[in-house]
C-alpha cells in the first residue's frame, strides 16, 4: 500500500521560510507528476506547484518567484522550498503524486504564517 507522508510545516512570521518534504512508502512505479497544493478555510483547494517527469515546473501566479518545487526519483520524494511567507499563504499543503494508473494524495499538514 503505498502512503505518502508530508513534514516541515509549521508556524512561520511573515516574511519567513519554510521547507515541506512529501515521501512516499510502498511501492509505487513510474511516477510522472509530483505536486502541492494547498487548501484555506472555507476556500477550495488549490494547486501550488506541480513538476514533471521530465523537471517541468508550473507554479500558481500567487506563488511564482517564491516558491520552488523539487523531486528525488531516487528517494521518490517531492520538496517545496517556500520563502517570503505571506499570511495569505496560509493552509493546509497537500501533496499528490500522479502515476500512469493512479493518484496519491498525503494526509496535509498545517503552514500558518503570522506574527
Amino acid at each position: 500500500q503505498v502512503q505518502l507522508v508530508e513534514s516541515g510545516g509549521g508556524l512561520v512570521q511573515p516574511g519567513g521560510s519554510l521547507t515541506l518534504s512529501c515521501a512516499a512508502s510502498g511501492r509505487i512505479f513510474s511516477i510522472s507528476a509530483m505536486g502541492w497544493y494547498r487548501q484555506a478555510p472555507g476556500k477550495q483547494r488549490e494547486q501550488v506547484a506541480v513538476i514533471s517527469s521530465g523537471y517541468i515546473t508550473t507554479y500558481a501566479d500567487s506563488v511564482k518567484g517564491r516558491f520552488t518545487i523539487s523531486r528525488d526519483n531516487a528517494k521518490n520524494t517531492v520538496y517545496l522550498q517556500m520563502n517570503s511567507l505571506k499570511p495569505e499563504d496560509t493552509a493546509v499543503y497537500y501533496c499528490k503524486f500522479t502515476t500512469f494508473s493512479s493518484a496519491y494524495w498525503g494526509q496535509g499538514t498545517q503552514v500558518t504564517v503570522s506574527s
